[in-house]
C-alpha cells in the first residue's frame, strides 16, 4: 500500500470554508478512500490549520469589501435592485461560511477517525530528529522543522518495516526540495532521499514525475 504524507496547507485546503476549498486537495482523499494509498497527517498540523482557518476565512471580512463596494456604486453604477440583490447573497454568503466555521471542530475531528488518514504524534525520536535538523544546514521556522522531522522519521519506520512508494504533497516552497528556478537543495533534497520519500509540489501526485528508479 502506497504511503503520501500531507500537512497543514493541504488540511486547510480540504476542511476551510466551501469557497476556499481546492478540487484537487479533496481528490486526494477520495483517492485514498479508493483504496489508493493511505494518508499519513502529523497531529499537530491539525491545530496550526485550524487556526489558519478561523483567522482567514471570518466571514465579515470577506463580505463587507463587497458591501462597500455597493454602497459606493449607487446610483451611479449599482441600482437599488442590485443592491438589494446583493445584500441577499451576501448574508447567505456570510451565513454559509459561519456555519461551515461552526463545523470545523467536527469536520477536523471526522478527519482523524476516517480508516485511510493516519494521525500520528511526535514521539522523543521525532523531537530529537527535529534538533538534529535544527543544528544542520536545513534553515527553516521550529515549527517546519517538527514537521520535516517527523515525516522523516516516520516514513523511515515504514520504509524499514518493508513499505513501498512513499510521498509527501507539499504546497509550501520552505519544504519543497527545490528552489524556485527548479534547482534542488540538496541538504533538504538528501534527507528527503535518505528517508525513501518522493515530493510532489501539489495534490495531484503528479508533478515532478516520480522517478522509475527511485525507492
Amino acid at each position: 500500500m502506497p504511503h503520501v504524507f500531507v500537512e497543514t496547507n493541504w488540511i486547510y485546503q480540504y476542511a476551510a470554508p466551501a469557497h476556499h476549498h481546492v478540487p484537487v486537495a479533496a481528490e486526494l482523499l477520495y483517492r485514498a478512500q479508493r483504496g489508493e494509498f493511505t494518508i499519513h497527517i502529523p497531529n499537530i498540523c491539525l491545530g496550526e490549520a485550524r487556526r489558519a482557518i478561523l483567522a482567514k476565512c471570518k466571514p465579515r471580512n470577506e463580505a463587507d469589501a463587497i458591501r462597500r463596494f455597493v454602497a459606493l456604486a449607487q446610483p451611479a453604477h449599482v441600482t437599488k435592485e442590485d443592491a438589494k440583490t446583493a445584500r441577499v447573497v451576501l448574508d447567505k454568503f456570510e451565513n454559509s461560511i459561519k456555519k461551515d466555521l461552526d463545523n470545523l471542530d467536527k469536520t477536523l475531528r471526522a478527519l482523524t477517525h476516517l480508516p485511510f488518514v493516519e494521525v500520528f504524534r511526535l514521539d522523543d525520536g521525532m523531537l530529537d530528529r527535529a534538533t538534529e535538523l535544527a543544528l544542520g544546514e536545513i534553515e527553516l521556522n521550529p515549527f517546519d522543522h517538527a514537521i520535516l522531522a517527523s515525516i522523516l522519521v516516520c516514513a523511515t519506520r515504514l520504509w524499514d518495516a518493508g513499505e513501498k512508494a512513499i510521498s509527501f504533497c507539499e504546497i509550501d516552497k520552505d519544504l519543497q526540495p527545490w528552489d524556485k528556478k527548479g534547482n534542488a537543495k540538496p541538504p533538504l533534497r538528501d534527507a528527503f532521499d535518505q528517508a525513501h520519500v518522493w515530493v510532489y509540489g501539489d495534490f495531484t501526485l503528479t508533478k515532478p514525475q516520480r522517478r522509475q528508479a527511485f525507492e
